[in-house]
């Protein structure tokens, strides 16, 4: 029987591109997303064009939590068992403090922080009955340090790191792997309104990494390893008043901002 892998935010993005990779290397696959649809769709893509693959699909908003709780066990019950989680869905959006949108900032911190907790939990309480799995939550390089405009999407991902963190202590003897991978810029619809993306990788290439560093176990990475583990390195411990010089250019001018505000 072939490795089965659960990824949350199947629907876009890198978890598309993992589903379709992992596929690729004979791993069975149940999808979760909010859009069925087009989680059909992956799936028949997948199904049609990789020999012996295996596709089930879960319609799945991560924002009810408790819906998080019933829908990963359900999933796992139709393959008999389950070997890797990846909570991967998340949202993103620019907003500078102090303007009027601040749901949006609750909506990122909701999906990409409370979401990936809930999924995170579900596969802990998973992986402890069956006797053992993997778990990989992907955070973000936004995560070293606070990026300006997407502040909220910064701490939802230094946060859900930091949970990694405590998780993989407390399951350390329960043979649950955690692994956290942290993505620069991989070419998704997440990133795509940025003025500036440093290092771009398709997102075909970000999850063949990505899956390079899942069967390896690894602990923490980034996504590409190189050069984001020197840049990430640079990031956390640049001097601040080097970092806000950098980071300047990412500021909106003040007539933008009010501009923004209006709209």
């Amino acid at each position: 029987m072939s490795k089965v892998a659960i990824i949350t935010g199947a629907s876009s993005g890198i978890g598309r591109a993992l589903a379709f990779e992992l596929a690729r290397r004979g791993w069975w696959l149940g999808l979760c997303a909010r859009r069925g649809d087009v989680l059909e769709t992956i799936r028949g893509e997948i199904e049609s064009g990789t020999p012996g693959a295996r596709v089930e699909t879960a319609i799945l908003d991560v924002n009810d939590t408790a819906a998080v709780r019933e829908a990963i066990p359900e999933l796992a019950s139709r393959f008999g068992k389950v070997d890797l989680l990846v909570a991967n869905a998340g949202i993103g959006g620019e907003r500078f403090a102090g303007d009027d949108r601040f749901a949006l900032d609750e909506a990122i911190i909701r999906t990409n922080l409370l979401g990936a907790m809930a999924t995170v939990d579900a596969g802990v309480k998973l992986f402890r009955a069956s006797g053992g799995g993997h778990i990989v939550g992907v955070t973000s390089v936004a995560g070293f340090r606070g990026l300006p405009g997407h502040g909220a999407y910064s701490a939802s991902k230094a946060g859900l790191s930091t949970y990694l963190e405590a998780v993989r202590a407390e399951v350390e003897r329960d043979g649950i792997t955690v692994t956290t991978l942290a993505p620069g810029y991989i070419d998704t619809p997440i990133n795509s309104h940025m003025k500036s993306r440093p290092f771009l990788v398709t997102a075909e290439k970000g999850a063949e990494r990505a899956a390079d560093l899942i069967e390896r176990g690894v602990r923490s990475a980034p996504v590409p390893v190189f050069p984001w583990n020197a840049v990430g390195l640079l990031m956390r411990n640049l001097p601040d008043f080097l970092w806000y010089r950098v980071m300047q250019t990412q500021l909106p001018r003040r007539q933008d901002a009010g501009a923004r505000r209006r709209t």
